[in-house]
């Protein structure tokens, strides 16, 4: 088999699967980039759920609510109003598509999507828009918790040194000044903490099949997951 375009694995397709594809992985392999590319191939829709995530700890971080002040994280998270549309984000109306991304919401999203309650809003959210199907999702725990029932489910990791490098450049390109080793070390504090948290881990489903992207394009890895869709839709 070619390692740079590995082919495509069939999988069993059930009654109740549902038509959508779950695409998890660690942070900086590129899922988001590789989903919004899935799904206009396939005429779907994306549904950014890292994005929520970076939406509501912006929110957080906007009110300066502690995460261990239960009573006021659950008024706020009762008043959320997240949408998205043509792949920009919006928090009560609010365009925070630049807002999200920032440094100090990249540090604090991953202390508030480990957050119980706040994931239980959100996956409840993320269920009611994927329920009719035909979206790309991707995530941590998409396949694992939030579509059990997805019809086609893809693990994409790469190693920390690929994820960083890609990481580094795409800081470089934002006119930013990154360093390598600091952007390096920031992934696999990430990938831990990913990993290790009490709620929805991150980990590979037992239905999913794993794609190693250190040493592929974006069109190969594309090409592979429309592959595989197609290989049983």
């Amino acid at each position: 088999m070619d390692q740079r375009n590995p082919a495509p694995q069939n999988v069993r397709m059930t009654g109740s699967a549902l038509p959508l594809i779950a695409i998890d992985g660690p942070s900086g392999v590129g899922k988001s980039t590789t989903a919004r590319r899935v799904a206009e191939r396939l005429g779907w829709q994306y549904l950014d759920t890292g994005a929520m995530y970076r939406a509501a700890a912006l929110a957080i971080l906007r009110t300066g609510i502690p995460l261990e002040d239960r009573p006021s994280l659950e008024r706020l998270l009762a008043g959320l109003d997240l949408t998205q549309e043509g792949g920009r984000m919006y928090l009560a109306s609010e365009d925070v598509s630049e807002a999200i991304r920032s440094q100090e919401v990249t540090r604090m999203v991953t202390p508030v999507s480990a957050d119980a309650r706040v994931r239980e809003v959100l996956v409840d959210q993320q269920r009611h828009i994927g329920s009719r199907g035909h979206w790309v999702v991707d995530g941590r725990d998409i396949g694992t918790v939030v579509f059990t029932q997805a019809c086609c489910k893809v693990f994409l990791t790469a190693s920390p040194e690929a994820r960083a490098r890609r990481r580094f450049l795409e800081l470089l390109a934002k006119g930013q000044s990154p360093n390598f080793e600091e952007v390096l070390a920031d992934l696999q504090r990430r990938d831990t903490a990913d990993s290790t948290r009490a709620v929805a881990p991150l980990r590979k489903a037992e239905d999913a099949v794993e794609l190693d992207s250190s040493d592929l394009s974006l069109d190969q890895v594309v090409d592979w997951i429309v592959a595989r869709h197609q290989a049983h839709s």
